[in-house]
């Protein structure tokens, strides 16, 4: 891995990618007149691009699409609660102003995005995510990303983030210490209908639910262990979640009450 510019990049875009090579610890590559593609055969290595509005991860391999920050479904969910409407997970997580969340899996943190909104300025909300080109980038669009959406923009940069294994994350957390412990794992189907997280799947951690994590989670829930999972997943079984069936659609939430 390495980083590179866009093209034609000013000072400040250089500065910033000079910056981000040195908190990654990953070399710095002049981007000039290149293309990326070029530069990406040459290094024979994947590349992070600092672009003037965005940060993007580009895969040597043709043909596939970049991953860069966007708030994806957030948006018009938070749009939904303040119109009075219900969100699946907030109802399933028993969110309320106040509480703690973590989130183990945060992705593109859709779901710490609408949790912050529910729980507020008075609640915590921590993310976790393993990769750390992925961390680098969600974290920076959590602090710089701009939406005419007033709420939005406060919910994401209230979300704390960690680059980090959730499996010592949860050993390292005291006994109760959330309210809510929330994992979304990444389905290894690809049955989601938005095409916006499905570039995350190229670069996407895909560690295992154990009985060790889920025990773990227990521990570390004051109230509940939620799980979003597709609805046919062997897991809602295996560690006892009790599953809130939603007709027609193509993933369920498991909970577990403590």
């Amino acid at each position: 891995m390495f980083v590179t510019t866009c093209g034609r990049a000013n000072g400040n875009v250089i500065q910033e990618a000079l910056r981000i090579a040195s908190e990654l610890n990953i070399p710095y590559i002049e981007r000039g007149i290149k293309s990326l593609i070029y530069l990406m055969e040459k290094q024979d290595q994947d590349c992070l691009m600092v672009g003037k509005a965005r940060l993007e991860l580009h895969k040597k391999e043709k043909d596939k699409e970049p991953f860069f920050f966007h708030p994806n479904s957030a948006s018009f969910r938070i749009k939904r609660l303040m119109r009075g409407e219900n969100d699946p997970m907030v109802e399933a997580a028993g969110l309320k102003q106040g509480m703690s969340f973590l989130d183990c899996t945060l992705g593109l943190a859709s779901d710490s995005i609408i949790a912050s909104h529910i729980i507020g300025p008075e609640g915590s909300i921590k993310g976790m995510e393993a990769n750390k080109y992925i961390a680098a980038i969600i974290a920076e669009g959590l602090k710089n990303w701009t939406s005419p959406l007033t709420e939005l923009n406060e919910a994401m940069k209230r979300v704390e983030m960690s680059q980090g294994n959730f499996e010592n994350a949860l050993r390292e957390s005291a006994d109760k210490s959330n309210d809510v412990v929330y994992f979304d794992p990444m389905f290894e189907e690809g049955l989601t209908d938005s095409t916006g997280i499905n570039p995350i799947r190229n670069w996407a951690s895909y560690t295992p639910l154990t009985k060790e994590v889920i025990a773990e989670a227990k521990r570390v829930a004051r109230y509940k262990v939620v799980m979003k999972n597709h609805y046919q997943s062997p897991l809602f079984e295996q560690h006892g979640f009790e599953v809130i069936k939603r007709p027609s659609a193509k993933f369920h939430f498991g909970v577990i009450k403590l």
